[in-house]
């Protein structure tokens, strides 16, 4: 996310809007080296280096406290599972970000819903009592620890306020403590760290279960594997351990960000078109999922494929995030089996906003996958002060959507329409409802929709669709929780902005025939999109060999506005390579990282890096120098 203060590599961590000030972005940038340096504070207090992992309950319990945390059992445990082995210096990063400290203001509030008389004051007895038999229980030792401190204990009672005192400064002083050390030791400050990217399409996760996708993911022997199976190191040793390397720099000016190669769909308008909807949305971990989608071309035909972000309604004063968003989509050709998938082509003619790929499809079944690199559509802290109102009483006394409300979900509605027809199938309900409560509509509950609900052929219009979820702020005698739950699991924040959900469009036309696409699942990008992503940037991308190592290849690969890199190991053992962007100028990675390692399996390959410009309307310089670890 930021790199030392008088680096100029905007290399960040952060959604890039029109509309955001060049102070804000350097006030951000700042807020994060700040948030890094305390980070690998803490982490190289515990820990030798920021390649180690953590290895155990209790390391990351200490580790969590020098950086001025008070983790219960609860939280540790909400961390490390049974499943969990290890955890890296990323997963520290994003568990500091899920875990922020309490603040005095926390701690006072929660002392004074047991001290109803606001005496300042708990008797030990009622200490005793609650801590022992509620919530995390505490043993009557550790009570004790707390109630012998002579500092804010006199007379069998606790000066809850001291207390809270003392325990905002022992906080301070561990953050203090591990700063003061990271500083005069030299062989720590002289370690390369970069910003911890919060996810990448290809990178690491907390080690958090989720349900098995629909699509099963195999072993790929030709990819690395990606999630879970072993972790992507997440900073380098220093550069005296890099002895192999290979450098790759390309230089372009703000013109050459946008090409205009692609066939503009007005050309083509006497074709055949096939046209759906989707969205990438942005998960808790920032692991990001999506639509995906089976296509079938009934006859041999030169087919169009496009796909942009979807242009909602754009209300004044307020940004549209999603549309800086890239995207891009993958055609693999179904063979036997769904899971046996070949790579046709990509998405890599750009014109505007849209991407778009032309060519000759024999007739069968296709699949595509859309892609987004997570440069842009990732996770940002924002301090959001207080939240949009989301229903209201009227004169009547009934129970109404605002405005905001209603046009927020009226856009959910656009987006959810994948064929755009204006009305809500069940199937397409469904999607919604994986989405927002995880669980799907029968016939039976879809046709007590349709008693209750404005419907049209059997599907929900956009007034049923407002009504229904009125009701539930209804069922509730107004409270708006589940409302809340369908928007910010949508991708709005409390202000009704989509900051973390980009809705697209794609299109497909062909010359001969009558396309048909079907959304088949939501879900994260799956093992086929991985390699298509490093095949087709193999395929077509500069191959460079390491210098003094012939069997590490680094691809890169530029299409439109990004940047790809992979990594090729060739060799019968893994490797560890260190990556530098320290050189590039006004370049946005989806690793959120200027200097990182990536950890390459044997005979594999593996996405190094997608690299977008900060800024689109000024020239930008990729130079990035891949070195092997040994």
């Amino acid at each position: 996310m930021a790199s030392s203060p008088e680096n100029n590599v905007s290399l960040c961590d952060q959604k890039v809007t029109h509309s955001e000030s060049p102070q804000a972005k350097k006030s951000q940038q700042a807020e994060e080296a700040i948030f890094y340096k305390n980070c690998r504070a803490a982490y190289l207090t515990v820990l030798k280096s920021s390649l180690e992992n953590i290895k155990s309950k209790e390391q990351l319990r200490l580790v969590l406290q020098q950086a001025g945390r008070n983790p219960s059992q609860k939280t540790v445990n909400k961390y490390w599972t049974s499943q969990t082995t290890t955890l890296n210096f990323d997963d520290f990063c994003s568990i500091l970000k899920e875990e922020t400290p309490a603040t005095k203001t926390e701690l006072l509030e929660a002392f004074r819903k047991i001290d109803t008389d606001n005496t300042g004051y708990i008797l030990h007895d009622e200490l005793y009592k609650i801590l022992t038999t509620k919530g995390e229980k505490m043993t009557l030792d550790e009570v004790s620890a707390i109630t012998n401190l002579a500092d804010f204990n006199c007379s069998g009672k606790l000066d809850y306020k001291k207390f809270c005192d003392l325990y905002m400064a022992t906080s301070e002083q561990c953050c203090k403590t591990a700063l003061e050390k990271l500083e005069v030791n030299g062989r720590l400050k002289r370690q390369q760290f970069g910003s911890e990217g919060e996810t990448s399409t290809e990178g690491i996760t907390l080690p958090v279960l989720k349900p098995s996708p629909k699509i099963s993911r195999k072993t790929d022997h030709k990819l690395a594997p990606t999630k879970g199976d072993s972790r992507t190191p997440s900073r380098p040793l220093s550069a005296q351990g890099c002895k192999a390397s290979v450098s790759s720099t390309i230089s372009m000016d703000a013109s050459s960000n946008r090409n205009t190669k692609l066939i503009e769909p007005h050309t083509i308008k006497e074709w055949q078109c096939a046209q759906s909807r989707g969205c990438f949305y942005l998960e808790e971990d920032g692991e990001i999922i999506s639509h995906k989608y089976r296509l079938h071309i009934p006859q041999r035909s030169t087919v169009c494929i496009t796909i942009k972000p979807l242009n909602l309604r754009q209300v004044e004063g307020k940004s549209c995030y999603w549309l800086s968003v890239d995207t891009a989509l993958y055609v693999l050709k179904e063979n036997e089996t769904q899971e046996n998938l070949q790579l046709v082509g990509f998405t890599e003619q750009q014109n505007k906003e849209m991407s778009g790929w032309k060519g000759e499809l024999a007739s069968g079944f296709y699949w595509l996958l859309p892609f987004t690199t997570g440069c842009r559509l990732k996770k940002v802290k924002t301090q959001i002060t207080g939240e949009a109102k989301l229903v209201y009483r009227g004169e009547d006394s009934e129970l109404a959507l605002t405005k905001e409300c209603r046009a927020a979900l009226l856009d959910i509605f656009e987006t959810i329409d994948l064929d755009g027809n204006g009305l809500l199938s069940l199937e397409e309900y469904n999607f919604f409802e994986l989405r927002t409560s995880g669980e799907k509509c029968d016939e039976e509950a879809w046709a007590v929709c349709k008693e209750n609900f404005d419907m049209k052929k059997n599907e929900l219009t956009r007034q049923g669709f407002l009504d229904l979820n009125l009701m539930e702020a209804n069922d509730r005698e107004g409270d708006p929780s589940d409302l809340w739950v369908t928007l910010l699991s949508l991708g709005y924040n409390k202000k009704l902005e989509m900051t973390e959900a980009c809705p697209f469009v794609i299109d497909i036309y062909a010359e001969k025939c009558k396309p048909r696409i079907k959304a088949i699942y939501l879900e994260a990008g799956s093992w086929q999109l991985n390699r298509a992503i490093c095949k087709s940037v193999a395929n077509k991308g500069d191959a460079k060999v390491m210098d003094g190592c012939e069997n590490i290849i680094v691809y890169t690969y530029r299409t439109g506005t990004r940047i790809t890199s992979v990594i090729e190991n060739k060799s019968e053992n893994k490797v560890i390579i260190h990556v530098n962007n320290e050189q590039s100028k006004n370049c946005l990675s989806n690793r959120g990282l200027t200097v990182f390692a990536v950890e390459v399996a044997p005979k594999s390959m593996t996405v190094s890096q997608h690299v977008m410009p900060l800024n689109e309307q000024e020239e930008w310089l990729y130079n990035c120098v891949h070195s092997l670890l040994r």
